[in-house]
C-alpha cells in the first residue's frame, strides 16, 4: 500500500509519541497542489542528471540586438546589483555606458549582451568558481532550465530586462532574509559573510521542490520541508573534519529501510580480526560468512544495537552518504556533533522514517492514510529488514551555510566546522571567473562505514 503522495504533516504529529503507536491526525484532509516551475523557453523541464548532460545547448544566440532603452535598463540593474551581493564592476558598466553613448549598433549589441550574459550566469549559477566550492558535488539544473540566450531573448522581447534577471534569484525565503540582512548591515566582514552565503543559495536549484529534506551541516539540524515551510526538525550528527567531512549533495530518497543490516568493512573484518573471531565463536547479532576466495563477510543483523540503528534512508550516490539512525542517541545532546565518518545520523529516526513512508503513499482519503500509517508502524516494529519504496519525488539537500536562519527562524552565524568559508570569501575579492565549470573536479571520497565514534 505504501507508495507516493504529497501531504503536509503537522509539526506536532509525533510529539511525545510512544514507540510503536501511530500518531494521531498526522495528515490533513486534502493534500496541497503545487504547480511545478516552468522553463522560460517552454521546453520540457530537465529532470535527471543523464538528461541534463545530454541536453542540447540553446540555439538562441548570446549576442543579440539591443536598443538604447533596454541597454539603459540593464545599466540600472548593474548599478543596483550590490543588493544581490554581487559587484557592479564585474559587469563592465563603463564599457556599456560608452556603447550606449555611441548609439545602436554592433558595439552596443556586444557590450550589452556580454554584461547581461554574465549577470545571468552569476544570478543563476553563483559567482563562486567551482574550485572554491570545497566538497561541492551538487549538479545544478538551472543552466539548462534557464538558458542564457533564451532569458536574453525573453527580456528583449518583453522589454523586461530587470524583471527577467530578478526572476533568476533563488525562490527559497532564506535568500530574501539574507538579502534584507545585507541591506541593513554596514560591518564589512559581516557583509562579506552574508554575500558568500547568498551565493551558496545560487549553487542550488532555484526551485528545490514542494517537499524535501534539507540539512545544514554546521547547524547540526535536518528539516522536513513542505512548500518552503518547516514541518519537522531533527538534530543531526555529521562527519568529523578532515577526510570524513560530510560532502554537499543533492540526491533523491528512493526508499526507507526499516531495521537495516550493516555490512562491516574489511578494515574491521580483516584488519581487527573480527571475521576470524566470529567464525571461531559466533556472536549474537552478527553473521559471518567465509567466501570462496577466503575472505570473510560480516553482516550485523537488524536490532537496536545495529550501527545504523533502526532506520536508513536509501539515497544512492557515489559517496555512499545517507541519513540513518544510531544506537548512541546520547550524542545528540552534545553541542559539537561533528562525530561521524561522513553519513548524517538523525535523531527520532523512526519518526522520520514513518513520516516519509506516509508522505510516499498514494492514499488520498483519511481511511487509506491511516492504513498507511498503521502499516508503517507495523513494519518499523517488526524487527525485520524491510525496504519501503518512495515513489513520490523526495529530494535530500545536504548543504553548508555559515549564515542563515536557524530552525526557530532567527538569523545567526554557524561555526565553519570544515573551513569551507575561506575560499568562497577569497573568491569575492578576486576577479570574476568566466567560462566556469559546472561540476566539481574533486575526488569522490566513498564512505565505507559509519562506525560509532564515542
Amino acid at each position: 500500500m505504501i507508495g507516493a503522495a504529497m501531504v503536509a504533516v503537522p509539526a506536532t504529529a509525533f510529539a511525545a509519541q510512544p514507540a510503536g503507536k501511530a500518531p494521531e491526525n498526522i495528515l490533513p484532509p486534502d493534500p496541497p497542489t503545487v504547480t511545478p516551475a516552468k522553463v522560460p523557453t517552454g521546453s520540457d523541464e530537465v529532470t535527471s542528471r543523464a538528461e541534463m548532460s545530454a541536453t542540447v545547448q540553446a540555439v538562441t544566440p548570446e549576442v543579440q540586438q539591443w536598443n538604447i532603452a533596454d541597454a539603459q535598463a540593464l545599466l540600472k540593474v548593474i548599478a543596483g546589483i550590490g543588493a544581490e551581493g554581487l559587484t557592479p564592476k564585474d559587469y563592465k558598466p563603463d564599457e556599456l555606458q560608452a556603447a550606449i553613448a555611441a548609439g545602436p549598433g554592433e558595439a552596443l549589441d556586444q557590450a550589452a549582451s556580454r554584461s547581461f550574459a554574465w549577470l545571468v550566469e552569476d544570478l543563476r549559477d553563483g559567482r563562486t568558481p567551482m574550485e572554491a566550492r570545497k566538497q561541492w558535488f551538487v549538479v545544478d539544473p538551472d543552466a539548462d532550465r534557464y538558458r542564457t540566450g533564451d532569458v536574453m531573448a525573453q527580456a528583449l522581447a518583453g522589454h523586461s530586462v530587470a524583471a527577467s534577471l530578478a526572476a533568476l534569484n533563488p525562490d527559497h525565503p532564506d535568500y530574501e532574509v539574507l538579502k534584507t540582512a545585507l541591506a541593513n548591515t554596514k560591518d564589512g566582514a559581516q557583509r562579506k559573510l552574508i554575500r558568500a552565503n547568498m551565493d551558496r543559495w545560487r549553487w542550488l536549484a532555484k526551485d528545490l521542490g514542494n517537499q524535501y529534506l534539507i540539512t545544514n551541516v554546521p547547524e547540526y539540524q535536518l528539516r522536513l520541508t513542505v512548500n518552503d515551510k518547516i514541518i519537522s526538525t531533527y538534530r543531526t550528527i555529521v562527519g568529523k573534519p578532515g577526510r570524513t567531512a560530510t560532502p554537499q549533495l543533492a540526491e533523491q530518497v528512493e526508499g526507507v529501510i526499516f531495521n537495516p543490516t550493516w555490512t562491516v568493512p574489511q578494515s574491521i573484518v580483516k584488519g581487527e580480526g573480527l571475521g576470524a573471531s566470529l567464525l571461531r565463536a559466533p556472536r549474537a547479532g552478527y553473521k559471518a560468512t567465509k567466501n570462496g576466495d577466503g575472505t570473510i563477510t560480516v553482516v550485523q543483523q537488524p536490532g537496536p544495537n545495529n550501527s545504523l540503528g533502526l532506520m536508513k534512508l536509501d539515497m544512492p550516490n557515489p559517496h555512499a552518504i545517507f541519513l540513518h539512525d544510531t544506537p548512541s542517541r546520547n550524542l545528540f545532546n552534545q553541542d559539537n556533533r561533528a562525530l561521524s565518518h561522513g553519513c548524517v545520523r538523525t535523531e527520532r529516526a523512526t519518526e522520520l522514517a514513518i513520516t516519509l513512508a506516509i508522505l510516499g503513499n498514494l492514499a488520498t482519503t483519511p481511511e487509506t492514510r491511516k492504513a498507511a500509517a498503521d502499516e508503517a508502524v507495523a513494519i518499523s516494529t517488526s524487527g525485520k529488514y524491510t525496504r519501503v519504496p518512495i515513489q513520490k519525488q523526495m529530494p535530500v539537500y545536504i548543504t553548508y551555510f555559515t549564515m542563515g536562519r536557524d530552525i526557530t527562524g532567527k538569523l545567526r552565524q554557524f561555526s565553519d566546522i570544515y573551513g569551507r568559508d575561506a575560499p568562497v570569501l577569497a573568491s569575492l575579492d578576486a576577479p570574476r571567473v568566466a567560462n566556469r565549470a559546472r561540476t566539481s573536479s574533486e575526488d569522490v571520497v566513498e564512505i565505507v562505514d559509519d562506525l560509532q565514534t564515542t
